[in-house]
């Protein structure tokens, strides 16, 4: 499927709005539908626009497509390709631009019949921060409708104890005409009796009871991309739950990442708080980094402050919608100053008082607050 910014694909901006998105894509799913255009190109232009108004006219995967691009699962990696004009968002293929203008109107006899489509799974499965970092791929057992093997999903006994319908003739759907100012409309609808099959049960499968899935569980095996983050969502097509006479539904991964233990996480940049001794601080010290490639070694100055930041570049996480851009590490240094002293201890501390060398006396840059620091770094 098209890898195109779904926004040039429509044809509109990013601030654009639900209307105008609409609007484009009724425009231009009118101009390229198959059944209207014969060119060779016409069908793969079509599913190209559909994909990309199945993004953008649901809330939640434009949020995410706007942010991780199509790394984010919004778009190619969740699109149901199995049923290209099935449409999104509730509005689909060429009988739902003719409704516009007919009120339900004028499908004809030659309408695609509509697919029916198994509900949507969600789950949520959580990451550690390598993982994120680095991307993995995992296999999970998922619970879940599956198709009935002894009646193969027909809900039918033995798969073959089903009939033409006897009231749209096979066809899926009722045809109805309807008398308007402007003559008489014929219009389409599911047939309320096969609901849309085209065949009726004439025994029921004992295994499903007619519903042609079972409860039952199915191995998925994914790929989580570098630079996955918490609450961000993939969508596997195909991986939900199965429905009879139709097309299962899809899997929605949410992504909980796990807190690690040393290196904190905000968007692509990674923090560490690094604890050094008082006399380390005075005298100068070699401390070791952890890193997501393993460990480093960093040489602190004699005088080091604390609050005095470092900055390892490239040393974050990888960007999700782009492995070209990373992130880098913050390192805040602490002087750390013990709650409980010996005898000896407090003597030592007092001799330090003495010194002029330990009355605070710090410069204009050491005054600066911990933001103005982190400024400085970027800058």
């Amino acid at each position: 499927m098209s890898k195109k910014d779904y926004y040039d694909v429509l044809g509109v901006s990013k601030s654009s709005s639900e209307t105008e998105i609409k609007k484009a894509y009724r425009k231009l799913a009118v101009q390229y539908h198959p059944d209207k255009n014969p060119a060779p190109e016409a069908k793969d232009k079509f599913k190209e626009i559909a994909e990309a108004y199945d993004v953008l006219s649901d809330s939640n995967k434009k949020n995410s497509y706007d942010r991780f691009g199509h790394s984010s699962g919004a778009g190619n990696a969740g699109f149901n390709s199995s049923d290209p004009f099935r449409g999104s968002g509730g509005f689909g293929g060429f009988e739902d631009i003719m409704d516009m203008f007919t009120g339900g109107g004028n499908r004809g006899g030659n309408q695609q019949q509509r697919v029916r489509r198994g509900s949507n799974l969600k789950i949520k499965v959580k990451v550690t921060l390598d993982e994120a970092a680095k991307g993995t791929h995992k296999k999970l057992k998922i619970k879940k409708q599956i198709l009935c093997s002894p009646c193969r999903g027909t809900g039918a006994d033995g798969g073959i104890a089903y009939e033409t319908c006897r009231h749209c003739n096979g066809k899926g759907q009722t045809v109805t005409m309807q008398r308007t100012i402007l003559g008489n409309i014929q219009s389409m609808s599911t047939c309320p009796h096969c609901l849309g099959e085209g065949k009726t049960i004439t025994k029921p499968c004992q295994t499903c009871n007619s519903k042609g899935s079972i409860d039952g569980e199915e191995v998925v095996a994914f790929d989580i991309p570098k630079g996955v983050g918490g609450e961000m969502q993939m969508k596997i097509a195909g991986k939900g739950n199965a429905v009879r006479g139709g097309v299962p539904g899809d899997l929605i991964i949410e992504f909980e990442e796990e807190e690690d233990n040393a290196l904190k996480r905000d968007g692509n940049n990674l923090y560490y708080n690094c604890f050094i001794s008082f006399p380390d601080a005075v005298l100068g010290v070699s401390v070791e980094i952890p890193t997501l490639e393993g460990k480093v070694r960093i040489k602190l100055d004699p005088g080091t402050n604390s609050g005095k930041v470092l900055k390892l570049k490239g040393k974050g996480i990888t960007d999700v919608n782009n492995n070209y851009i990373k992130g880098d590490l913050f390192i805040e240094i602490n002087v750390w100053i013990p709650k409980e002293l010996t005898k000896a201890d407090k003597d030592l501390v007092d001799q330090m008082k003495m010194s002029k060398n330990f009355i605070p006396n710090p410069s204009k840059a050491e005054n600066k607050g911990f933001i103005d620091r982190i400024k400085d770094l970027f800058n």
